[in-house]
């Protein structure tokens, strides 16, 4: 059974871009992990400040195992080196966090349905 993880960012308008940039750079890099299944990056559109980033897995273990490898370290260095390098003064384009607030949320997928062939 598949299992679903949304890492919810709270993501200031300034720093939209920003944020849509940064996933930009970083395609492909899930894609190979081992257990991988499907991936979105989703934009509000509805007056809300939260982008939903959506991945399904074939199991806890396979996001396990992305979260501890190498490409999950290396996807999310270019965020903690500019925070670092950028504490003190504020968000700006390509310094620090584009996000001011994160949360990741797990489902079990129990039903699922695509187009009819």
């Amino acid at each position: 059974m598949s299992v679903v993880k949304i890492n919810v960012l709270t993501v200031p308008e300034e720093m939209r871009a920003e944020l849509e940039r940064r996933f930009a750079d970083r395609a492909g890099l899930v894609e190979s992990a081992d257990g991988f299944e499907h991936f979105e990056l989703l934009r509000p559109v509805d007056g809300t400040d939260r982008y939903l980033v959506y991945t399904r897995w074939v199991s806890e273990e396979a996001f396990q195992r992305w979260t501890e490898g190498q490409a999950f370290q290396r996807g999310h260095a270019e965020s903690m080196k500019d925070a670092r390098a950028a504490e003190g003064h504020g968000h700006g384009h390509g310094r620090g966090p584009a996000s001011t607030g994160s949360e990741v949320w797990s489902f079990d997928v129990i039903e699922s349905a695509g187009p009819k062939s």
